[in-house]
């Protein structure tokens, strides 16, 4: 029945251990979150964000309690008898990512009972009704009620990770003081005469030890315990426990659940200076002329326990961040770092920088398109900041280093029937759609525009204007102004237009709000 019951109890811990293993972890800490810092922290969180100092405020961090329940047992001069049941409770609170304290109260019942006979027993005065002439032999045994309270240092061994951002498990060990409490009896039946011994020379010795325990059980069943050997009056007790300092090590592993709740397996190793938290100091050989041990008794707790994450305004026990956290998110994707605007050359100072520029020794003052060339709007080859005639008319051209043309003299133009210079014959445009609430431009637009350049580059005397129909709401112009400003900007960036050629407007009500209008000026 009892071994039924520690394989369910295994099967739990496992079940338990695989969920945290797949749990996920929701939890994030800002780094900029200042509600978590402490009011001592704020004027370091405020010289942070102010790029004053370089490192963040420690943030305030939940404060772990935690029970535990598992196996106890002393290591002295009786064999231990097991299994038996120690129980915990404890909390801490980390001072950094690395470090914690951890105070812990202990309670655990261990049992001794040996398997072999022993003779060396005459200055043990528990045992001194066996001390006879005839040297009865004795089996030891003991019965110890242990109380330890503590204070730890806890090391986290993993939470520091380059490669991977968090872990489900963390691996920690630490060392500690305290103060130890036992209470210590034994069973003295009136003999052990009726315990058959057997050579551990001769014979099977899993089956003696297994046989002798048994009968040994049955002789101590109704026996009473009294107090073992202690030395109270030599040392410092408190009612009827003895009292030791104690030093403690210990080693686990914690295993997240949620943000709030771990389990952790954990194994603890305490030592005090006492050879009497079994019984019994005393030799067994020589059997006439025992002598004290000179070793000193220790306890063992392996336990298996459930932590939970207390606080408010606070960020989970720092042991389970990673303090690398926000260096590697900076880096990656950077926030609060302070990052100087970039410079790009402009050799010639025309407003396009030099990696783009298709004209890097463009002459001061000369304006030009956004491919840095200088502009020549009637094309004739004289950019126009040195074209004297900056619309020069086709029949006219070639034109000389000013950018002046030579027309055909009038004895050869007399039939020539002059073109009417104050009326722009460039003919219909066309009208522009838009989809709702959008500025851009439409393949089928782009088409259009096309057209309206070229009609334009054949007739250098005509302007436009692009009109567009708004509502009466500022919402409906400023989406209008995006709409015309775009059309312009396309003939003029794209097509080589001249700006000075296209002007917009957009009037309240005067058609469709999706449609921009394109007629000659």
């Amino acid at each position: 029945m009892a071994s039924k019951k520690y394989k369910l109890l295994l099967l739990g811990i496992l079940y338990l251990i695989s969920f945290s293993v797949y749990a996920q972890d929701t939890g994030v800490y800002n780094i900029y979150d200042s509600s978590v810092i402490s009011s001592k922290g704020q004027a370091q969180q405020n010289e942070f964000m102010n790029n004053t100092y370089d490192f963040p405020a420690k943030p305030r961090n939940e404060t772990e309690i935690g029970i535990s329940a598992g196996m106890f047992s002393v290591s002295g001069d009786v064999s231990a008898k097991l299994p038996t049941i120690g129980a915990a409770i404890h909390i801490r609170k980390a001072l950094g990512y690395l470090f914690s304290l951890r105070a812990q109260y202990v309670y655990g019942v261990a049992k001794g009972l040996n398997w072999k006979p022993s003779y060396g027993y005459k200055n043990d005065p528990v045992w001194a009704s066996y001390n006879s002439a005839a040297l009865q032999p004795v089996y030891y045994n003991y019965r110890a009620h242990v109380q330890d309270l503590s204070l730890q240092g806890i090391f986290t061994l993993n939470n520091i990770r380059f490669h991977k951002q968090k872990t489900g498990f963390v691996l920690y060990g630490g060392v500690g003081i305290g103060a130890t409490l036992y209470n210590t009896k034994v069973q003295v039946p009136e003999s052990f005469s009726s315990i058959t011994f057997i050579s551990p020379i001769t014979g099977d010795g899993y089956a003696k030890r297994k046989d002798t325990r048994k009968q040994l059980k049955d002789l101590l069943k109704n026996v009473p315990y009294t107090d073992a050997e202690n030395n109270r009056n030599n040392t410092s007790h408190l009612g009827d426990n003895t009292l030791r300092a104690s030093g403690t090590i210990l080693g686990g592993v914690a295993f997240k659940l949620s943000n709030r709740i771990n389990l952790a397996l954990e194994d603890r190793f305490t030592f005090i200076k006492d050879d009497l938290l079994d019984g019994q100091q005393w030799q067994e050989h020589p059997v006439t002329d025992p002598v004290q041990t000179r070793d000193y008794d220790s306890y063992n707790y392996a336990s298996v326990g459930l932590n939970f994450n207390l606080g408010k305004k606070a960020v989970e026990p720092l042991w389970w961040i990673n303090p690398l956290d926000y260096a590697y998110s900076e880096i990656n994707n950077p926030k609060h770092m302070k990052i100087p605007k970039p410079v790009f050359d402009d050799a010639d100072g025309d407003g396009v920088v030099d990696q783009l520029d298709k004209e890097p020794n463009t002459p001061a003052g000369c304006p030009v398109d956004t491919h840095g060339v200088s502009r020549d709007t009637d094309g004739d080859g004289v950019p126009d900041c040195k074209d004297k005639q900056l619309i020069t008319p086709t029949e006219c051209q070639p034109v000389d280093a000013d950018g002046v043309g030579k027309c055909p003299d009038p004895e050869c133009c007399k039939n020539m029937v002059m073109a009417d210079t104050n009326k722009c014959h460039i003919g219909d445009l066309p009208s522009v759609s838009f989809r709702k609430n959008s500025s851009s431009i439409s393949s089928d637009a782009k088409a259009m525009l096309a057209t309206v350049a070229s009609k334009l580059k054949d007739n250098a005397d005509c302007g436009i204007m692009i009109t567009g129909y708004p509502a009466a709401s500022k919402a409906s112009q400023a989406l209008c102004n995006k709409r015309t400003a775009a059309i312009k900007a396309y003939l003029t960036e794209k097509e080589g237009i001249s700006a000075d050629r296209v002007d917009v407007n957009c009037e309240v009500g005067g058609g469709d709000a999706n449609t921009v209008d394109i007629k000659a000026k």
